[in-house]
């Protein structure tokens, strides 16, 4: 569906706030953070235009708007901005994973605990003969998103049953390395908040996936070379299994 410049231009900054700030977002707060050089009652039009195409909704008469699905899947694919990770973080995550990089449980364990501290979300290593480790899930609580019970029973669900949290992850058509599953992609309900960035990995005799789980308005950016530098420390630091 054809977007204007200006309605690209607008739909990125709706989401980005909407990621840094978790509140519907509203034209006069986007007029004066981003010095639009628009009114706010064009700004408005465009929001509703956007509405109409799917890429936004309104879930109170007086709220602000935020992204559906088709607006995030829109965003990751094609406006995100990737962050280089910092070479302090790289290191850190090595530092971290290097003594166990011979006793494979254990090197899929501390890579998820890397992850989850890096990225502050639930972090999630698997192996495709049925091993799944987890950290983090503490995490999903200071997301609002999983203040509802039956999301975040849904999400921590997925811990304990390997075969559906495959089936998501089987559910991405991307070439990309990285890949993302959002809102209702993943073919569960109660998991139309949130989002899973993940990467497979095969190193030696093992592969498997990586993965990050959290709110859909989780901050791409970082999250996806954290995802993918975990992946590459997996392929490398098992090369030998």
């Amino acid at each position: 569906m054809d977007l204007s410049e200006r309605q690209v231009g607008l739909l990125k900054a709706i989401i980005q706030e909407y990621i840094d700030s978790s509140d519907a977002v509203g034209s006069q707060k986007l007029v004066e953070k981003y010095k639009l050089k628009v009114s706010a009652a064009t700004v408005r039009n465009e929001m509703v235009d956007l509405i109409k195409k799917g890429f936004l909704e309104m879930r109170h008469t007086s709220a602000g708007r935020t992204p559906t699905t088709m607006g995030f899947r829109f965003y990751v694919d094609q406006l995100l901005d990737e962050s280089e990770l910092p070479i302090l973080q790289e290191v850190a995550m090595k530092q971290k994973l290097w003594p166990v990089r011979f006793e494979f449980e254990k090197l899929l364990r501390q890579a998820a605990i890397a992850l989850s501290e890096f990225t502050k979300k639930l972090a999630i290593t698997t192996t495709y003969d049925g091993h799944v480790f987890y950290a983090g899930s503490v995490n999903v609580l200071d997301e609002k998103e999983f203040w509802e019970i039956d999301v975040a029973k849904a999400a921590l669900h997925l811990l304990d049953n390997h075969e559906i949290l495959h089936q998501i992850f089987e559910r991405a058509h991307s070439d990309k390395d990285v890949k993302t599953i959002i809102g209702e992609e993943t073919g569960l309900t109660n998991l139309k908040p949130c989002c899973i960035v993940f990467a497979p990995y095969s190193s030696g005799r093992h592969s498997g996936v990586v993965a990050v789980l959290g709110p859909a308005r989780m901050p791409y950016g970082t999250i996806v070379p954290s995802v993918r530098y975990v992946k590459s420390l997996l392929e490398e630091l098992g090369a030998s299994w």
